[in-house]
């Protein structure tokens, strides 16, 4: 299941059904089954999030909270019911802001940053270079998938 949780002020903003698509696709084409909750937040919200999990100051667009390190098993799921995969944060002004500076849509950016959210919850990371070629050659194709979806 795909649970899509927006906040009140970006409620008519955020196009849910094509986030729940974007995330659904991500799933089907890695193979994988489990539930993931997406979260679209205000920049405060992802700053106090980026601060108290990463270190980090400030805002940013996208946070991936995996619900376990696959290598790190605490809790075992009965067979019938599909793992919880984890959670994703976006930043809807974020978002926006880097979606005009980069000349995109931002309902664009905001299915991107669902895919690439989505990704990181599979295990998929950018930190080095070979790690990032492979996670934005899946991104785009991902992406491409959903976009020729749409025009048919």
């Amino acid at each position: 299941m795909i649970t899509i949780r927006v906040l009140p002020e970006f409620e008519s903003l955020v196009p849910t059904d094509r986030l729940e698509a974007a995330v659904a696709a991500v799933l089907a084409r890695e193979g994988a089954e489990g539930d993931v909750t997406l979260v679209i937040c205000d920049d405060a919200t992802i700053a106090d999030l980026n601060r108290r999990f990463l270190g980090e100051e400030g805002p940013t667009d996208v946070l991936s909270f995996p619900a376990q390190d696959k290598a790190e098993t605490h809790f075992v799921v009965p067979s019938e019911m599909p793992p919880y995969l984890g959670d994703i944060v976006i930043a809807y002004p974020y978002a926006a802001a880097q979606a005009r500076r980069l000349g995109r849509r931002v309902e664009d950016e905001l299915e991107l940053l669902a895919v690439h959210g989505t990704l990181h919850l599979l295990g998929y990371d950018h930190a080095d270079p070979g790690g990032q070629r492979v996670m934005w050659a899946r991104q785009e194709a991902i992406l491409t998938d959903l976009a020729r979806a749409r025009s048919s």
